[in-house]
């Protein structure tokens, strides 16, 4: 612990963010780089406190008091290496995790959590800058074969553990550019797609194949990779999306949420997209239903393809700006946020439930009629009452559906392979991360559900470690989730 009273004497500061004015212009990322010394005392702020619950808050159990400790002393190379000894790739989760960290840390029992995400995003930056970043010398060659199907977080993951663990790793994926959603999920404006590619090119380097524009189940048959490859992982992701079955639904222009950043992330990446195709905000009235991340992403996106109105319908009421008695630390506070997004314009509406879609003459939507509801528990399961008399219309000429995802897709791959399912609809896996079918394992949102990109690598870091006792009888690799 560098400064014993640096969290008394040293209030949070914000990560500092380009002007709403001027990045609402352009597709670069909100966020710009932290002064060092700003950051050193941020870091100083990190309470030493004996039981660091921001381990237990982090899924991959980073070293947080460790490299926070490092940023305050100036010694930012040993920072990285404790960084990467727990996470493959800081960068996206410096950028894109919500930080569950930070909701567990002690110091955020009665101050400001120390801003952990920040610091931890200002280390691999400066790893880069530096060339601290390289690939690593290649081990023996255990001659052992693992396809890897989906190149999300959690493929990802698992690939550059194997790699390491001298497999030869293939990945699968069905897209045309590596990355899944954070390729074609995640706006640019929240993560630059140069650092996405860096780090590819990094496992490149080092052994990874990565095998783009390959359905696996549609292109290649499963059975052939069960045949060619000593291990599989299904990592592919659960992408179906939470539909809204109401009057109206299959009015034009109703969308997706990822159909619309996919367009979008595509056009960023130099892609044609044909006008008659594509999805734009552009001067119209915008509404987004569902208000999690992927709506703020929406939003965000909207206010730079130059929407005339936005507005973010959330069917549960408005959080509260503290935690209430029921949510205590070191719980995930569920509290009032607002994201970068938000602070660019637009407007939240919470307790509020879709009715129906109404249109024009074309069949283009038009109008969304909506009421007002009350939240009711009844053995301890939220029901949503509608409130007569509350009902109200709101311009809608491009909805947005932001509501979450309910699983994997259920053709192809896995029919074909037969695995097993949960009741949720998601890949079931035993201990070892092995699904029904034998030498084929599965991590992230494909066996989870719907998650966060640091559970994502957290698992991918654990059935990587699985795989490699299956193919050799032990393994020395790291998992955080055993």
């Amino acid at each position: 612990m560098g400064k014993p009273t640096g969290f008394i004497e040293i209030q949070r500061k914000k990560p500092p963010t380009r002007p709403v004015e001027e990045r609402v212009r352009d597709w670069h990322e909100v966020y710009v780089p932290y002064d060092q010394g700003d950051l050193e005392l941020q870091g100083a702020r990190c309470m030493d406190c004996g039981i660091p619950f921001c381990h237990q808050g982090c899924p991959l159990g980073n070293l947080i008091p460790d490299w926070n400790d490092f940023v305050y002393r100036d010694r930012w190379e040993a920072a990285i290496d404790r960084l990467h000894a727990t996470n493959n790739f800081p960068e996206f989760t410096g950028k894109l995790c919500p930080a569950p960290c930070e909701g567990s840390c002690v110091l955020g029992i009665n101050e400001d959590p120390v801003t952990i995400k920040a610091i931890e995003a200002a280390i691999i930056d400066r790893a880069w800058d530096e060339g601290w970043v390289r690939p690593r010398t290649s081990p023996p060659d255990t001659f052992k074969r693992v396809a890897i199907v989906g190149s999300g977080p959690a493929g990802l993951a698992a690939a550059d553990q194997l790699n390491a663990a001298g497999h030869s790793v293939t990945v699968f994926e069905k897209a045309d550019r590596i990355g899944g959603l954070l390729r074609y999920g995640i706006p640019e404006f929240k993560m630059e797609k140069r650092f996405l590619d860096r780090r590819l090119a990094i496992m490149e380097a080092e052994g990874v194949v990565f095998r783009p524009g390959i359905h696996v189940g549609v292109d290649v048959r499963a059975a052939r990779l069960v045949k060619d490859y000593d291990a599989m992982l299904l990592a592919g992701g659960a992408e179906c999306p939470r539909d809204l079955p109401v009057p109206g639904r299959e009015l034009a222009g109703i969308h997706f949420a990822m159909e619309y950043l996919t367009q979008q992330n595509r056009r960023c990446e130099g892609d044609v997209v044909p006008d008659d195709q594509f999805i734009s905000a552009e001067d119209r009235h915008v509404v987004i239903i569902g208000g999690g991340d992927t709506g703020a992403d929406c939003l965000g996106t909207a206010h730079r393809q130059g929407a005339r109105s936005v507005f973010q319908l959330e069917l549960m009421p408005q959080p509260p700006e503290t935690r209430g008695v029921d949510n205590p630390w070191p719980q995930w506070p569920q509290i009032f946020r607002v994201s970068s997004a938000h602070e660019e314009g637009g407007e939240r509406l919470y307790a509020v439930s879709t009715q129906r879609f109404s249109g024009d003459a074309s069949g283009r939507v038009q109008t969304l009629h909506a009421i007002k509801v009350e939240v009711r528990r009844e053995c301890g399961r939220p029901q949503f009452v509608p409130v007569p008399g509350t009902e109200f219309e709101i311009p809608a000429e491009l909805v947005l559906l932001a509501m979450g995802f309910v699983g994997p897709e259920r053709g192809g791959l896995l029919e074909e392979l037969e695995v097993d399912l949960t009741e949720r609809g998601t890949v079931r896996r035993d201990a070892q991360w092995m699904t029904s079918v034998p030498g084929v394992f599965t991590a992230g949102d494909m066996q989870r559900g719907q998650s966060l990109i640091v559970w994502a690598i957290a698992e991918g870091r654990s059935a990587a470690r699985a795989i490699d006792t299956y193919l050799m009888g032990e393994s020395q690799l790291p998992a955080p989730l055993e």
